[in-house]
């Protein structure tokens, strides 16, 4: 009877004070921006090859930094994004190709990213793309989502070639999917 007397104190004072378990709410703002990366193939090491959605940045992959997804160019000239399962640097990150234009999309999905597979991508090309877990806020596994429209893609070995440039929303609220400028509610 102690136990039951104690469990029923514990969900009144629980449903008294809000949900213990929701997110806390939302501060950083999403907003999009311009970013370009360059192939992990035929480019100079130093040019940044992939993009850390929890940093919200292009990163080298030289420098032993985190990342989320990669660029690169096949020899047949094919553009691909690598989730770091793809890498085999771990299953963490995914990225899934949307049919939906960049700006139709609102919120991010939680299933159906490819972990551990590329993702071939062309000009106009839209993706949501979610980050490695981490340990949000609240002390609880969640992740980051992103979605990104490809504006160009260079495949030509020019000094500036071997490129992609691209639009990316990053929501860097831990736990939420909402994919729309401002601060998400979702």
């Amino acid at each position: 009877m102690r136990y039951f007397i104690l469990s029923v104190s514990a969900c009144v004072l629980a449903a008294a004070c809000g949900n213990p378990f929701a997110l806390p709410p939302a501060y950083v703002s999403n907003r999009v921006d311009t970013v370009s990366l360059y192939a992990l193939s035929g480019t100079p090491i130093a040019l940044p090859s992939a993009f850390y959605i929890v940093g919200n940045r292009v990163v080298r992959t030289d420098q032993g930094g985190p990342f989320d997804f990669a660029f690169d160019i096949d020899t047949a000239g094919t553009s691909r994004l690598y989730p770091t399962g793809a890498l085999k640097l771990g299953r963490g990150s995914g990225v899934l190709l949307s049919a939906q234009e960049f700006d139709s999309i609102k919120i991010a999905p939680t299933s159906n990213y490819k972990l551990d597979s590329a993702q071939v991508v062309t000009e106009n090309s839209v993706v949501i793309a979610h980050s490695s877990p981490i340990t949000c806020p609240t002390g609880i596994a969640g992740v980051e989502y992103a979605k990104l429209h490809v504006l160009t893609l260079d495949t030509t070995s020019s000094p500036a070639g071997r490129r992609i440039q691209f639009e990316i929303l990053v929501n860097q609220n831990c736990g939420y999917r909402g994919l729309e400028p401002g601060v998400p509610r979702f």
